[in-house]
């Protein structure tokens, strides 16, 4: 984050600080560099022009936006969808399917943050030629919260009262309490049609979700599952763009074989996860090739199932920190490329707690902890307790490369103070569908954004509430629950003013890290590879996923 945008929002009023929404104030996660190129780019074309190949190592299965899903799904909503408004690399809201970002000043916000206005273009249509109007709006918000639907994300929509359609082109709400994280949850809620998906009776199998029509730069096109997803430029739509006329979304699991067919030609942008660290010093000496190290939002952990017995003892998960040796495995086998961290809280955020206790890599601290606590070696070295073995699975996506020597790595030490490690990986499309989603697995490893967009709540992965496999809507798959946790963000929710939501998430911080529902690796400097001539592409740390723009991207 920059000095001066910081220091301009120290100390904001309440009144102040709603009226910052807009700007998203000093929740925004700026990354300085990464924002601008000092080089002329060549002009956009007239009209859709050719197609462009983009790889990701996972499979896009969910294409209805609200559904469970995960960070590679988006890779086909941002084209295919819009929210009304979203949020730039710099963390400011821009307008979308809104005329304007609703804030205090233009009235679209009430001073106590309990009354919402929100005015909407009027030259907007589905893919199917059907207008776009405030009707859709009003479904999709009441979409998020129907019991009957399988929701990714409930919250802040929750508090969302007395939703009324004024006209085609305006609507408002009353919200229940203020919430400050709302904007940043509308910036990444995109809207659907009610007129496609309001008709089906069961909207959790509904053909649409096979077929999605929304008002973004691309149609659906086809798609052959497996292998990739055809998506057409939408001549009607609104905003900027689409320059290309056909995006190709190229699933390739292995990321050895992603590299090479980035260094061949034939795919144009390497997506989703990117080219891993071994490859970084070719990468960047590629002829044609344009290749950046950046950094992102996401936190690589060793995550657990916190309803697993083995896991119920916090012994067991200190102890299995202390075995890990974090600095080794960066430096070995992410080619000290990311910054290891102990907080789910990426290190630019004006909320990050950099006094969180660090880690240690010991071993015989982890056996000690181990023996104080009553976990004891049987005839097999494998410790147990009360008739439970301290033996787990360990499971992340099959192909990946580095993070199979992780495992190897862990196993190893884990066997070392007595603990059974088994590896048991899956393809993309099977790890992180229900088997992540409804807590099927023991442990995994896994790389997540935490936030919503620039805003530091964090209630969709910590609140009690937030787990699917306990009925609730979420990304708590971990099954973590803790009261305090779960008192801490609803009172940051109700703040506005950041120095005194910080205090509330610096505290949040210090309470994880000494839960330890996940071990906390290191923040991701992912390395981004794209061909010479791809134009528009912008890393943005405040959302997912690199197609965020994919409407504005091009050929020069």
């Amino acid at each position: 984050m920059s000095e001066n945008k910081s220091n301009a929002i120290l100390n904001p009023t309440r009144r102040q600080a709603l009226s910052m929404l807009a700007l998203a104030g000093a929740s925004g996660l700026v990354i300085p560099g990464l924002l601008g190129k000092d080089r002329a780019m060549a002009a956009a074309p007239d009209k859709p022009t050719g197609q462009m190949v983009v790889g990701f190592s996972q499979e896009p299965t969910v294409f209805n936006p609200h559904l469970l899903h995960i960070e590679v799904d988006e890779g086909v909503h941002f084209a295919i969808f819009d929210p009304l408004f979203n949020v730039d690399p710099e963390g400011k809201f821009t307008p979308a399917l809104a005329a304007e970002v609703p804030t205090v000043e233009n009235g679209g916000i009430s001073a106590d943050g309990l009354s919402w206005k929100v005015k909407l273009r009027d030259d907007v249509k589905w893919h199917d030629g059907t207008p776009f109007t405030a009707e859709d709006v009003k479904f999709t918000l009441e979409l998020m919260v129907d019991p009957n639907f399988n929701s990714w994300r409930r919250t802040g929509h929750e508090h969302v009262r007395d939703i009324t359609v004024v006209s085609p082109t305006e609507i408002t709400w009353k919200m229940a309490q203020p919430f400050a994280p709302y904007p940043s949850i509308l910036g990444s809620t995109f809207i659907v049609p009610k007129h496609a998906l309001g008709a089906e009776a069961d909207k959790n199998t509904a053909a649409y979700n096979n077929a999605p029509i929304g008002t973004g730069a691309f149609k659906w096109g086809s798609r052959v599952a497996g292998d990739h997803i055809e998506l057409l430029a939408n001549p009607d739509y609104y905003g900027d763009g689409p320059y290309l006329e056909r995006v190709i979304i190229k699933y390739i699991p292995d990321m050895t074989v992603m590299y090479t067919q980035f260094k061949t030609g034939d795919i144009d942008v390497v997506g989703l996860q990117w080219i891993t660290p071994d490859h970084y010093d070719e990468a960047k000496g590629l002829e044609g090739k344009v290749v950046e190290v950046v950094p992102t939002a996401t936190i690589e952990s060793i995550t657990f199932n916190m309803e697993r017995p083995q896991f119920k003892d916090p012994a067991v998960r200190e102890a299995l920190y202390a075995a890990i040796d974090k600095q080794a495995i960066i430096d070995a086998l992410y080619y000290g490329l990311p910054t290891p961290t102990e907080s789910y809280m990426p290190q630019q955020s004006f909320y990050y707690n950099a006094d969180l206790p660090k880690h240690e890599y010991n071993l015989d601290k982890a056996k000690k902890l181990l023996d104080d606590a009553g976990w004891v070696p049987g005839a097999d070295g494998i410790r147990a307790k009360d008739g439970v073995r301290l033996s787990f699975s360990n499971s992340t996506t099959s192909g990946n490369h580095i993070r199979e020597q992780v495992q190897q790595f862990m196993q190893q030490s884990f066997k070392d103070i007595g603990v059974e490690m088994t590896i048991s990986n899956l393809p993309p499309a099977v790890m992180w569908g229900e088997y992540w989603m409804m807590s099927q697995f023991d442990s995994v490893v896994v790389g997540l954004n935490f936030l919503t967009g620039p805003d530091p709540d964090t209630s969709d992965y910590f609140m009690s509430t937030s787990s699917a496999a306990k009925g609730g809507a979420g990304q708590n798959t971990w099954q973590y629950a803790n009261p305090e946790v779960d008192k801490l963000l609803k009172d940051a929710g109700n703040l506005f003013v950041p120095d005194e939501r910080k205090a509330l998430y610096l505290k949040l911080q210090d309470i994880v890290r000494a839960d330890l529902p996940f071990l906390p690796m290191f923040q991701y400097a992912t390395v981004r590879g794209r061909k010479v001539g791809v134009e528009g592409f912008a890393p943005n740390i405040n959302n997912r996923i690199d197609t965020w723009n994919i409407n504005t991207w091009y050929w020069a």
